[in-house]
């Protein structure tokens, strides 16, 4: 018999392997370190830093809220100022009507004589009491009298000149006499004072035609 007859009929031998059928072969995926190091090196050179970008982020965030908090504390203090003085200059024209009322009474009590009689005197007193309670009401409610001085200098601010007088006794440009007092409500001028004021002598007098 010949070899291969012999281990055909050898129950114990192995067959054997069949190395086309039964090959199996396991790629390795991992790149290469150098990649690595070249892809990261890549990324850090041209992307930004997250905790750095972050941080920027919180500061604008901050300032805009700072911002946005000023602006509304200007807002509210806008809102309060213009409420006071909604309040304050409520009675400005009321007031302008009393002003009338006033000057009569302060005309009433400068054209009484010096020396009064008895029952003169008691209506006299009365009168001033009546206009010492008014200006006392007035000046309850930031209305405050504005009485120049005779001598004082004009102030165009604050007096309206009626007429010039010639005067050598006074400085040109100040206060000869007053015609009717001024008032003021709060800081506001709500009727300048009527004046009359020095001028040199020989210059022509000059009125104010619309008084």
């Amino acid at each position: 018999m010949s070899d291969e007859q012999l281990k055909e009929n050898d129950p114990h031998q192995q067959p054997e392997a069949d190395d086309s059928d039964g090959d199996m072969t396991v790629e390795d995926n991992t790149p290469p370190i150098a990649e690595d190091q070249e892809a990261f090196a890549a990324a850090e050179g041209h992307g930004e830093d997250p905790a750095g970008s972050l941080q920027d982020e919180i500061a604008e965030l901050k300032d805009a809220l700072l911002r946005q908090k000023a602006e509304t504390e200007n807002v509210r203090r806008r809102g309060e100022k213009d409420k006071a003085d909604a309040s304050a200059y409520a009675v400005t024209r009321f007031a302008r009507d009393i002003l009338t009322v006033a000057d009569n009474l302060k005309r009433a009590l400068d054209s009484l004589p010096e020396t009064l009689g008895d029952d003169v005197q008691a209506f006299a007193d009365g009168v001033s009491m009546t206009e010492r309670e008014l200006q006392n009401t007035l000046s309850g409610h930031g209305i405050v009298l504005v009485e120049p001085e005779i001598g004082e200098k004009f102030d165009p601010n604050a007096h309206q000149a009626m007429f010039e007088v010639p005067s050598n006794d006074h400085p040109t440009g100040t206060i000869v006499q007053v015609v009717a007092a001024g008032y003021r409500i709060k800081d506001r001028l709500l009727r300048p004072a009527m004046v009359g004021v020095a001028k040199a002598e020989g210059e022509a007098p000059k009125v104010d035609t619309q008084a």
